[in-house]
């Protein structure tokens, strides 16, 4: 290995190691214990105060004595028109499909908890993804014509269901229930749910009933308050992904609460698609389908947990045009359920943006329309996603075959010249103009391009970034197991846990998968580096790769393992070929496609002169 190739593989393996650096959690994860404490902490910090468009709601506190009656503190809070509905009985209904089950309240007539049927979480609990702590979530809010801003969350509906009554449904058949929020005689709100087994969405309508007196502004907003519940154990991580989203002018806008303490807010003016919110694999979009919303308003914090956790709390909400007419109808549809690709695909509105397949101009078109189709695609045939991703590794070894030889065979050459480069310094060390030039003329002499070693490791790095946001990201990876110790390819195969976290790196585990790749990246670069005075390159990569690839999924760091194997047979052939064989200088009377035989290197080189 020459000096222009160990330069390039240290600049190309520091560009990688400072990407993956700024794109990878590094705080510990949480125990089970932690887990639990955390969960208490998002329920007792969480802002838990509703705020709509700045210009024409006003925040009021949702803090207060509690309502039996329409008493002061109920008129003072709601208005007199609302105060009376603060109170009442709450009765739930329970919907269970093959996908989900979902139990809905009569108190605000949204859904108090969603559990997912085919998903366990970290430790194999139920998978709750709305935060029932908070009564559940799926309200509406509008500023009512006293001034007051009314959540509809707080007040109670009626609905014509026993209490605690349950509905199964079967793949294809539809249920619908509807609540009626009874402001006076001719005056209400209706809240109707279509439920269809077999899919994560359902349908929603609001209905305004002879509303125009109460409701003031003209607007008013579909909310999704309390964010949702954390799923994974790495709660930092998890963090990493938790964003909020508004479908605006044909893109994603997103919000990100990266400022501990600090309410990050988002405003979103004009036609607007749907509104969400993500954890790592989760999501709950409510997409507008009468028309397009006038705008949206997203607000995030992020709160400490114990054990250096993290937990990011978001509020979303559809700003849509109340339009004052006798009865006015609003259809929604609201999906509640993994982030798959496909599937958020299949919809055709623009929600598979919220998978993590990386920069969007770059990474993402290599993820999205060569890595992700090609993974489906092998599955097809082969179940274990740890055999496909071997089988990948395999086919994209044979795709990048002429690339990979041709920086082999480069190395190679650039090692066979070495004798010679060391006689042109010697001999023009006092001239490094000179010196410059012979070098040169020696290359081309022989043909070598002296970036020949590196050009293609630089063209294989957006494939690396495009596979390390897939195997982050994409959901099938989730709790997927392979062989023995590796549980779960989509985090890292710990075999050991550290009693301590290493600075700057922030690995607290030892990762079996990550220390056989860098095992066999010391074995590759021992084989490839021949300078004595380049002995650190053969250290120095591996136990660097060590380090940042702990903390990466075991999917990844097998992938990479794989690859290195495959590499080092290569690399075992290729070095079997006698060294002065590499070199073919290129003469003016050489004819295409024939073959020159091999030049007998300057007398000077005395290995070589020895092997003659």
């Amino acid at each position: 290995m020459g000096k222009k190739e160990t330069i390039g593989i240290v600049l190309i393996t520091l560009v990688l190691f400072v990407w993956m650096y700024f794109n990878t959690p590094k705080a510990p994860v949480q125990t089970p214990q932690s887990k639990a404490s955390s969960e208490q902490s998002v329920d007792t910090n969480t802002t838990a105060g509703k705020q709509a468009s700045p210009q024409t709601m006003v925040q009021t506190s949702k803090e207060g004595a509690a309502l039996g009656t329409a008493d002061t503190a109920a008129i003072n809070r709601y208005g007199t028109a609302f105060a009376r509905l603060a109170s009442g009985t709450q009765k739930t209904i329970t919907i269970e499909t093959g996908l989900y089950t979902a139990v809905l309240t009569t108190q605000g007539g949204m859904i108090k908890d969603w559990t997912l049927t085919k998903y366990k979480t970290w430790n194999g609990g139920p998978l709750e993804l709305v935060n029932y702590k908070h009564a559940g979530d799926y309200s509406l809010l509008f500023q009512s014509m006293s001034g007051k801003l009314v959540d509809t969350k707080d007040l109670f509906f009626t609905a014509p269901f026993t209490n605690g009554e349950v509905v199964k449904l079967k793949n294809g058949q539809t249920f619908n229930i509807a609540f009626t929020l009874n402001v006076n005689d001719s005056s209400k709100i209706v809240r109707e749910y279509t439920f269809k087994g077999g899919v994560y969405d359902f349908g929603s309508n609001v209905v305004f009933e002879h509303m125009s007196r109460y409701i003031a502004n003209y607007q008013y907003q579909v909310t999704w308050e309390h964010g949702l519940n954390y799923t994974e154990e790495n709660s930092v991580d998890e963090s990493s992904f938790s964003t909020a989203y508004a479908y605006s002018g044909g893109e994603a806008v997103t919000l990100d609460a990266t400022k501990p303490g600090e309410q990050v807010k988002q405003q979103v003016s004009g036609n607007t698609k749907w509104v969400a919110q993500t954890t790592k694999y989760f999501t709950a979009a409510i997409v507008p389908e009468t028309r397009p919303a006038d705008g949206a308003y997203l607000r995030g914090t992020e709160l400490h947990l114990p054990n250096n956790g993290l937990y990011r709390d978001y509020y979303t909400a559809l700003e849509m045009r109340f339009e004052g007419r006798p009865v006015q109808s609003d259809s929604f549809m609201v999906y509640i359920g993994p982030l798959e690709y496909n599937l958020l695909k299949s919809y055709h509105i623009g929600l598979e943006q919220m998978v993590g397949l990386g920069w969007k101009w770059v990474i993402r078109p290599i993820a999205e329309y060569v890595m992700l189709p090609a993974f489906q695609f092998i599955h097809r045939y082969v179940p274990n996603y740890g055999l496909v991703i071997i089988i990948f590794a395999i086919l994209l070894k044979l795709l990048l075959n002429p690339l990979t030889i041709s920086s082999m065979k480069s190395m190679r050459k650039m090692q066979a010249l070495q004798p010679m480069m060391e006689e042109i310094k010697e001999k023009y060390k006092e001239d490094q103009q000179k010196m410059n030039q012979a070098i040169m003329n020696l290359y081309k002499e022989y043909k070598i391009n002296p970036l020949g070693g590196c050009l293609p490791m630089f063209l294989q790095l957006p494939i690396l970034y495009a596979l390390w946001a897939i195997f982050r990201s994409d959901i099938v990876l989730r709790q997927s197991n392979f062989i023995w110790w590796i549980k779960d390819l989509s985090i890292p195969d710990t075999i050991l846990r550290l009693p301590f976290t290493l600075p700057f790196f922030g690995m607290n585990q030892i990762s079996g998968l990550a220390t056989l790749m860098a095992v066999t990246q010391f074995i590759q670069t021992k084989m490839t580096t021949t300078d004595p005075r380049q002995k650190f390159i053969i250290y120095f990569m591996p136990i660097m790769m060590w380090l940042i690839f702990n903390n990466f999924p075991a999917g990844l760091n097998l992938y990479y393992f794989v690859y290195n194997l495959l590499a080092i047979g290569q690399q075992y052939m290729l070095n079997r070929k006698p060294m002065e064989e590499m070199l073919v200088k290129a003469t003016p009377k050489q004819k295409k496609n024939k073959p020159t035989r091999p030049t007998r290197p300057p007398m000077g080189n005395r290995a070589m002169r020895r092997s003659s």
